[in-house]
């Protein structure tokens, strides 16, 4: 009787802790927040040109470190400075008739009915007032052109590192052209995809454990934002601007993927992070007590 007692009794245990341990693993990979779909990302600055020409100067390399307002590349500025000579001449010309149509204005106004009629002198003040528009349009003129002498040196809006930089001297770059990335300082993050059914146990400034894949190194973050919309790719539409509904299964639900911000608040000087990498994220204190709760 007694040995019939202990085998099922150490049966009873087995399975119980079976049990648990189904229980904790449960809580743990469905229940529990944490994603090992994480991605370390930045605040990155497309430079982009705001001038055409041939790069005649390249001042900074791959991978290398710029400041704020340090100059980057310089375009060919030969035309700029000829537009903007011109801008200045057209500018001169406008000024010097306005001074006549003043002058014409102030004659015409001192004479007496019998020399001139009211329609030239009204004439003589209507010329006036174009010849002050022509002028405030030179000045917009010289302006522009000054513009673009200026950002035919295109310097670092923010510092930073730049990023797989393709640009040689003399490559042509036109208007409008992405010519240069630069990753800012301080600016990594984490960008987790959390699961929805996760959601509900994850609130904005709760902690965070970060591993890298590339490492054992973990880093502590706080949870900074949490998206509140994603794609729906049932919502699109045809050519004939009708629904076009994605087929589903109803015994197939998967649960859609949230984007989360998270803030990393230290990182150690000895370790190289890259946006783009991957990592995993354990949001919260999860212990013991919280994965066997039935």
């Amino acid at each position: 009787m007694k040995a019939f007692f202990q085998k099922y009794t150490i049966t009873f245990i087995t399975v119980l802790f079976a049990i648990l341990f189904i229980k904790i693993l449960w809580n743990y990979y469905m229940l529990s927040p944490w994603t090992r779909d994480a991605r370390i990302r930045a605040d990155v600055i497309t430079i982009t040109s705001d001038v055409s020409g041939y790069v005649t100067e390249l001042l900074v390399k791959d991978n290398q470190h710029v400041n704020q307002g340090d100059i980057l590349l310089k375009i060919n500025a030969d035309r700029y400075h000829a537009a903007l000579d011109k801008a200045k001449a057209q500018l001169a010309i406008k000024t010097e008739q306005l001074k006549l149509k003043e002058h014409e204005a102030t004659r015409r106004t001192l004479l007496d009915g019998h020399a001139i009629s009211e329609e030239l002198k009204e004439n003589a003040k209507i010329e006036v007032n174009i010849a002050k528009a022509e002028l405030k349009e030179a000045q917009a003129n010289v302006q522009q052109a000054q513009i673009d002498l200026e950002r035919s040196i295109i310097k670092a809006p923010k510092s930073g590192v730049i990023s797989n930089l393709r640009l040689t001297e003399g490559n042509y770059v036109r208007l409008g052209e992405s010519i240069v990335a630069v990753i800012v300082d301080n600016s990594l993050y984490v960008q987790a995809y959390l699961e929805e059914t996760k959601l509900a146990k994850v609130s904005v400034g709760m902690p965070v454990h970060i591993k890298l894949m590339s490492g054992d190194h973990p880093l502590e973050g706080h949870i900074e934002s949490i998206s509140y919309g994603i794609t729906d790719q049932s919502s699109t539409t045809d050519d004939q601007l009708l629904a076009n509904v994605t087929p589903t299964y109803n015994w197939v639900r998967l649960a859609q993927r949230i984007p989360v911000r998270i803030k990393i608040n230290e990182i150690p000087k000895d370790i190289h992070i890259a946006t783009g990498m991957t990592a995993s994220v354990r949001i919260g204190d999860t212990n013991f007590k919280t994965l066997i709760t039935f």
